[in-house]
């Protein structure tokens, strides 16, 4: 697959894409919402942040207990339920009076439901769409949530100001609410892909094994650290600029669409494979900048051009899939969603805290330099995945090419009926 008509040529891409751009639409209305309101009743960096990428934290606890679920539920149910969960859960925390501490308590237990989401929305996506077109589908994903997030922090912030802060949470339930709905109506009921008990057990034994390879190890720490640290970053917008975070917010969201546009659809796999420590350099380089305080134009140009960087999740994921067993693909991918997830909420805590104790500028340039240290110390054994992921590419495609010679061999020396 290389053009996005072909992937919406799959009917059931269509509803999984509507699905998800609801699903990040409220999730980014709810979150600047909500971060508006804490820093309103606080004045705090730190639970601002936390508000904000909080939840988070609670993705490593989903990990560790209920991860497995994601390959053993049947996704339709499991899509529609997150969805409504998430609906209800931010219509609380529009309740007038609910106090800071209950909206973070909502968060905790959004943020523990929320760990199997990934797993089961991007297992999906092995399922609906064929092997070649998982890079694709899954940067069209991605371009979704970038112009979700622009849209979602452009509105959202004309919402706060012209509606209110609880106004604005609950246009985001009414988002979540019609992508469970999109999920329930346009998904067929497909069976979960692993048989047997979602237990934790079974989702210690899975994480276990995908842990013990080394180059899976290796890309789930790339997909992990640098994209957390500057998720932390990102955290920090409110408090650097406060009048400015949706514009900072909504550059940054639109540098990322476009990085994935370029790597996903106009990049060569060849070439793609050559770009994924470049652009986690490019991730955090940027930021460093920040520390000679540039013009609110220039500011906005380098969060567009860092967040273009996060398209090196797209080279390291195909890397992932490919080292992968198939029936584990919804656990894998999981995984790599809880795991970022989690760091981004310990990154967000890590900057706000030095930004309680420096300032907000101070703490997005260490982000970032800590974000490019990781990098540089992860490069060569992402080298190493890399090649061993090509080989076992190179493999299957020789495997599939035999095969089919065999089959047309086997026609052609088949006797004639008698």
């Amino acid at each position: 697959m290389r053009t996005y008509r072909e992937l919406f040529a799959v009917p059931e891409f269509k509803p999984l894409f509507f699905a998800s751009a609801g699903h990040v639409a409220g999730q980014t209305m709810s979150g600047l919402a909500l971060g508006t309101l804490v820093h309103a009743a606080t004045g705090s960096p730190l639970l601002t942040a936390l508000a904000m990428f909080g939840p988070s934290l609670a993705q490593v606890l989903g990990a560790t207990l209920l991860l497995s679920a994601a390959d053993r539920l049947p996704p339709r149910a499991a899509m529609t339920a997150l969805a409504a969960l998430f609906a209800a859960g931010t219509a609380l925390q529009a309740v007038p009076g609910m106090p800071v501490w209950g909206n973070f308590v909502v968060l905790l237990f959004l943020g523990l439901a929320g760990s199997l989401g990934g797993g089961v929305r991007y297992g999906l996506v092995t399922e609906v769409l064929p092997k070649d077109g998982y890079v694709l589908g899954r940067s069209l994903l991605n371009m979704c949530a970038g112009l979700m997030q622009v849209t979602g922090f452009a509105v959202g912030g004309v919402l706060v100001v012209t509606l209110s802060a609880r106004g604005t949470l609950l246009m985001a339930a009414a988002l979540y609410l019609v992508a469970a709905l999109t999920a329930r109506f346009g998904l067929s009921g497909r069976p979960a892909r692993a048989v047997g008990r979602a237990s934790v057990s079974q989702t210690w034994r899975t994480n276990s094994l995908l842990w013990s390879d080394r180059s899976r190890r290796h890309l789930y720490l790339a997909l992990w650290l640098p994209n957390g640290l500057i998720a932390g970053v990102e955290s920090l917008f409110v408090s650097y600029a406060p009048s400015q975070a949706g514009l900072l917010f909504a550059f940054a969201a639109g540098g990322m669409l476009l990085g994935d546009i370029l790597i996903g659809r106009f990049i060569s796999p060849a070439l793609r494979r050559r770009l994924g420590i470049p652009l986690l350099l490019l991730l955090a380089g940027p930021y460093l900048l920040f520390a000679l305080h540039p013009p609110r134009a220039l500011a906005l140009v380098l969060a567009a051009l860092a967040s273009a960087g996060f398209a090196a999740s797209l080279v390291q994921q195909e890397r992932l899939m490919t080292l992968t067993p198939p029936d584990l693909s919804g656990q894998a991918l999981g995984l790599h969603s809880s795991g970022m997830l989690t760091l981004q909420g310990v990154a967000a805590t890590l900057a706000g805290t030095v930004a309680q104790l420096t300032s907000p500028t101070t703490a997005i340039t260490a982000m970032a330099a800590l974000s490019l240290t990781v990098t540089l110390t992860l490069a060569p054994g992402l080298r190493t995945a890399g090649t061993e992921a090509a080989a076992r590419a190179t493999e299957a495609a020789a495997r599939a090419t035999d095969h089919g010679t065999r089959a047309r061999t086997s026609k052609e020396v088949s006797p004639e009926p008698s």
